[in-house]
């Protein structure tokens, strides 16, 4: 009998090899998950298993309470966090977490990435958030619930909102990015990774670079979203 579920199933699954191609992943890191809002559950990679042995069928099914609804493995560790953000910010579809080099390597030194040129602006207009470090009580609390809080409280305390700022940096962690669907969250984990290597090469080259001025940020990011974005095809 075909399940349910099969359709988000070979989203995430879609998703979460697109993730390891795209070389944003090593060994058994990282995670993908694809929501079905109308029926209340997410699909998840499950937790340890290594891409190359990864099936569509191998995807969990969970629900926002995180209990596992239908799947035979133990779901990624990292399920509480993708709970509370799909809980929490209704109009998101996917998410993604990595431990791609360069995001991490930011999220570690504790540092917003800075806006410094274009390729930053043609999809966010802000520098690129990292959460501060996780509170000890936290830490020993619900871990993974608490990180979904983590993320939901710097876009709080910052006045940042999720639909238009599609990734955080964890404080000595790593990346989260979410988008419409699971496919827009590895593609905004892909953009960050890339835009977090620019800055780092930037900084080596003149360590006193200075931020993107606003007018050619406006520019970049409303020629592609604003109301008369004109980049593209229609």
């Amino acid at each position: 009998m075909r399940s349910i579920y099969k359709d988000i199933r070979e989203e995430c699954y879609e998703a979460n090899m697109k993730l390891n191609a795209l070389d944003l992943v090593i060994y058994t890191f990282g995670n993908v998950s694809a929501v079905d809002r109308k029926k209340g559950v997410f699909a998840i990679k499950p937790s340890g298993v290594p891409y190359a042995l990864l099936k569509p069928d191998n995807m969990v099914i969970v629900d926002f309470e995180n209990q596992v609804v239908e799947g035979e493995m133990r779901p990624s560790s990292d399920t509480k966090t993708h709970a509370f953000l799909y809980k929490n910010w209704a109009h998101i579809g996917g998410v993604a977490h990595t431990h791609a080099t360069y995001s991490v390597a930011w999220a570690q030194a504790q540092k917003d990435i800075p806006i410094f040129g274009t390729t930053h602006a043609d999809h966010l207009v802000t520098d690129i958030p990292c959460a501060p470090p996780m509170a000890d009580h936290l830490i020993q609390g619900d871990y993974e619930h608490n990180t979904g809080i983590q993320i939901v409280d710097c876009f709080k305390q910052r006045g940042l909102s999720y639909k238009e700022v599609p990734m955080i940096l964890v404080g000595n962690h790593g990346p989260f990015c979410w988008g419409k669907n699971a496919a827009e969250a590895v593609y905004n984990s892909k953009v960050l990774e890339e835009v977090a290597k620019m800055a780092v090469l930037t900084l080596q080259i003149n360590p006193d670079t200075p931020r993107m001025k606003d007018s050619l940020i406006k520019k970049h990011y409303e020629r592609k979203h604003g109301k008369n974005a004109y980049y593209g095809q229609k």
